[in-house]
């Protein structure tokens, strides 16, 4: 019997593949799908991540074939083709990559021969195959990024050995990632090294064709991004390594120890990078931890996230906060062995007393979250779970006031709350999560 995800918390390939293209400089997305699919998607992308917005050839203004019951009949090659012209004649672009819906893949649409026929004459033309079946909103992501890096761009026998590329951070279902990409990139650079980030604004097309040369790739990520990296290690020789990402000063000063074994940076320059970073950081927190330790700000804590943020935020929220964790809930949609690498890193993590779970389903979570806390049944002392921070998305606010809770929107989707160039990684990043923690105790929004 099949199943439907209720209030899901991604969308499907596509999605995904354009929230990939549409926040990379100079690369234009082309989308060869039923009239509505590219718009829509685009929009979804947008406002769930705290309303990041449609940038340039996103949107409305994507260029799509729009199919409709004539193509679906006879065929959408030609379609695509006029669609394909009109984009290279109108918009300024380094690369075109044409994304697939259901529909042109059902009807089988040869879209990788008409693409094939503009790079013969030398179009910077590429396609992906992104309809639903094949994954969700983060399958679309590693099959871009594989199309690009492991596809289109040609080997370099020649390494920067201080170049470093950074992967793993997903935009718009990361709804923080510019901000913890440029907070990433600030470490790496304090190191003196260079960075790869892609997708913030500093960059532009020629970062991405310089991936290729890079001496390492990060893969900030348990699950996603990690095939991708092997295959780019088979073709470009580049190595790599998987981490969680660094919220906060305890898990930055591991990021740059580990970062810099594997650059061969010299011990005195990572501590003195420590030692700087950390003073900073104490700098700042010790003025607010007043506010903190007078208020009484003792919570218990569940966080609803997707798998990239899951272990670093609970980890933050137990060793800098001093709160307890109780749930971890994890909302992408996993295969067992994507679980079973989340579950064996949640074991090595350090968070004491709480649970891993894996739930999708938004009245699920909600359930889960109610069964699993003691109910007042008329006791004059019940033994609650209270005071309760939920650290989720927007979906959770319900949640929040059937349990009484305070609660933070940091996770795919957050529609109340403007995300711009905030970022939780790393020490700045490990600062703002603190202020909007505990600012939204100082002054809750109700």
């Amino acid at each position: 019997m099949t199943s439907f995800v209720e209030r899901p918390r991604s969308a499907c390939a596509l999605a995904g593949a354009l929230s990939v293209i549409s926040a990379l400089p100079e690369v234009i997305p082309i989308v060869h799908a039923s009239m509505g699919c590219g718009g829509n998607l685009s929009g979804a992308n947008s406002f769930g991540a705290g309303y990041w917005g449609a940038g340039y050839c996103g949107g409305g203004s994507i260029p799509t074939s729009a199919i409709t019951e004539t193509e679906i009949v006879f065929g959408g090659n030609d379609r695509l083709k006029e669609e394909i012209e009109s984009a290279l004649e109108l918009i300024d672009g380094q690369l075109y990559i044409v994304t697939t819906g259901c529909m042109t893949e059902m009807i089988g649409d040869d879209t990788r021969g008409v693409t094939n026929d503009f790079t013969a004459d030398g179009k910077p033309v590429i396609a992906v195959s992104t309809p639903s079946f094949k994954g969700d909103s983060y399958a679309g992501y590693e099959i871009v990024l594989k199309g690009i890096f492991n596809s289109y761009l040609q080997k370099k026998e020649k390494k920067n050995p201080k170049l470093v590329n950074i992967f793993g951070i997903i935009p718009a279902y990361d709804p923080f990632f510019r901000g913890d990409l440029e907070e990433i990139a600030r470490l790496i650079r304090a190191l003196g090294l260079e960075a790869n980030t892609f997708f913030t604004p500093d960059q532009t097309f020629e970062n991405v064709k310089s991936a290729p040369s890079a001496a390492l790739n990060i893969i900030f990520s348990r699950v996603w991004g990690t095939s991708f990296a092997e295959e780019f290690e088979k073709k470009h020789g580049t190595p790599y390594w998987i981490t969680e990402l660094p919220v906060g000063p305890e898990a930055a000063d591991a990021f740059l120890s580990g970062l810099a074994e594997r650059t061969k940076i010299p011990d005195s320059l990572v501590r003195e990078v420590i030692d700087r970073e950390n003073d900073i950081y104490y700098g700042y927190f010790e003025r607010t931890a007043d506010v903190f330790s007078d208020s009484d700000f003792k919570y218990y804590a569940v966080t609803v996230t997707n798998s990239n943020y899951a272990i670093p935020v609970a980890r933050y929220v137990q060793n800098e906060l001093g709160w307890v964790v109780l749930d971890v809930f994890v909302t992408d949609q996993l295969h067992d062995l994507q679980k079973n690498k989340l579950l064996h890193a949640f074991e090595e993590s350090g968070i004491d007393d709480a649970d891993l779970l894996f739930e999708t389903d938004t009245s699920a979570i909600d359930r889960a979250m109610t069964q699993r806390r003691p109910q007042n049944r008329g006791e004059r002392f019940p033994d609650a779970y209270s005071p309760l921070f939920i650290l989720g998305s927007s979906l959770e606010k319900a949640a929040a006031r059937r349990n009484g809770a305070a609660q933070l929107s940091i996770s795919f989707p957050a529609f109340n709350r403007m995300i711009v160039d905030r970022g939780y990684a790393g020490y700045r990043g490990g600062l703002h999560l603190f202020e909007d923690i505990v600012g939204s105790l100082v002054f809750p929004k109700g």
